[in-house]
């Protein structure tokens, strides 16, 4: 990797990490049906996020044993699904898009590209923490809500 990269991203890092935040289970719920994911799915989507960001928009993970990263609410890998820098990977979009506060383009990668091809089985963090676990209940968060 070289210097020059490794400065940009660093930059971009913490200029993302401003407007990057860390959602409640409620919100983070809330927000995935406004983003258009399955009412039947919540749970496993819920759970997934909890154990790959911790709910947290700014993650970035690895490096992973193949040297690429993760990145965002759902860890959205950087070898495959977008590219460092420019749009690109299967999602065709920056990587560094996946670590602001605005989870559009995650949930439109997530919900088009990936789930599609793997189903929750693209996540680490689901198979090891949600597959076959109890999934977290998010019923109340919807009390009284209008969304």
């Amino acid at each position: 990797m070289n210097k020059s990269f490794v400065a940009t991203f660093v930059f971009t890092f913490l200029i993302f990490k401003i407007s990057a935040k860390t959602m409640t289970r409620c919100q983070l719920a809330i927000e995935l049906i406004r983003q258009g994911f399955p009412v039947n799915q919540l749970q496993d989507w819920v759970c997934l996020v909890e154990n790959e960001s911790a709910r947290n928009t700014s993650a970035i993970g690895g490096p992973n044993s193949n040297g690429s990263y993760d990145y965002g609410l759902f860890q959205i890998n950087g070898k495959y699904w977008c590219a460092e820098g420019v749009n690109g990977g299967d999602c065709n979009m920056k990587c560094e898009d996946l670590i602001d506060d605005d989870i559009t383009d995650d949930s439109k990668c997530c919900l088009e590209m990936i789930y599609p091809r793997h189903g929750f089985n693209a996540w680490h963090g689901w198979e090891r923490k949600c597959k076959y676990h109890p999934l977290p209940d998010v019923t109340h968060c919807f009390n009284e809500v209008t969304l």
